[in-house]
């Protein structure tokens, strides 16, 4: 029973890395005022751009992991400027985004489906690796689990204790009044969808160079529509997300070791889980209509043109 535990615990962190780099820069974005529902569309054109380019040049992850975020980032632009500057939907750019990312991704991994990719080795930090139980679970990763723990404590300090995280909520708050007092609010949400897209290719571009290091289509599988819903769990607050993270993680990565706790569940609910996770928590959430008011940002959505 132990042995499993610690199993679900190991498994359960770079599972949920991808949902913590889409879900931390879905998060500061929206903290500026703007959603983009297209993370899901970004994870796929990062993955798939990634893959492409890590076996293409032969230098795996290290070659792929930027060139992911990068094709996100080319993503968010587009999105950007059709949201941002000519004011069109924010809801149903990101819809078309994802839509377009399905495609296209679609369209470019058809040429990778018989490649494959060594992935990236697990990080033995000396001394700490060794310690009974907890050794093997939290310092036997690989680099990208840890590079994503790095982001988040980047992201927390950044929002809560410095300018620019301070202007990003004001942002989100009242654009009017950021604008006023001289402010360029367009250009620093420009600023925080770009980065947000680097977030989301960055986390198709792990998905596919590193945890399952092969392509697959559509191999997101719905990490990006989560990502978005646990940036509402955690109430726009980075600590919360990554509680979320590791707790959606944790329950993808319970349907593989049901079994051998005991758990005689049909394999399509086990699989369903973290989806029917979702839906639960965001209802557990909507109810509690208080606390949304209080910690959404005021100008979520909303489209914003200086005069």
């Amino acid at each position: 029973m132990l042995e499993h535990l610690l199993a679900i615990l190991a498994a359960t962190l770079p599972a949920a890395t991808p949902l913590l780099l889409a879900g931390l820069g879905e998060l500061v974005v929206e903290r500026t005022g703007v959603i983009n529902l297209g993370v899901e569309g970004m994870m796929l054109i990062g993955a798939i751009a990634g893959f492409a380019c890590a076996v293409e040049t032969g230098l795996g992850a290290a070659a792929g992991l930027p060139a992911g975020a990068l094709a996100g980032m080319a993503a968010a632009l587009l999105f950007a400027v059709l949201a941002l500057s000519l004011a069109a939907s924010q809801a149903a750019v990101g819809l078309a985004l994802t839509i377009f990312g399905i495609g296209l991704s679609a369209f470019i991994g058809q040429h990778y489906v018989s490649d494959s990719l060594p992935g990236l080795a697990p990080l033995s930090l000396p001394g700490f690796s060794a310690i009974p139980w907890l050794g093997p679970v939290l310092f036997h990763q690989d680099a990208m689990v840890y590079l994503s723990l790095c982001l988040f404590a980047l992201v927390w300090w950044g929002l809560a204790r410095t300018r620019l995280g301070l202007l990003l909520k004001a942002v989100g708050e009242a654009p009017e009044a950021a604008h006023a007092i001289g402010y360029r609010v367009v250009a620093l949400r420009y600023g925080a969808v770009l980065f947000g897209g680097a977030m989301a290719g960055l986390a198709g571009a792990y998905l596919s160079t590193v945890y399952t290091p092969l392509w697959v289509q559509n191999m997101t599988a719905g990490r990006g529509w989560i990502a978005v819903a646990l940036v509402v769990f955690a109430s726009w607050r980075p600590a919360r997300l990554l509680l979320g993270a590791y707790l959606f993680g944790g329950v993808t990565i319970l349907q593989f070791h049901a079994q051998g706790l005991g758990l005689a569940l049909p394999v399509q609910l086990l699989a369903a889980l973290p989806y029917l996770a979702t839906v639960v928590v965001l209802v557990l959430i909507s109810r509690d209509r208080r606390a949304l008011r209080l910690n959404l940002p005021a100008s979520l959505g909303k489209p914003f043109l200086p005069g």
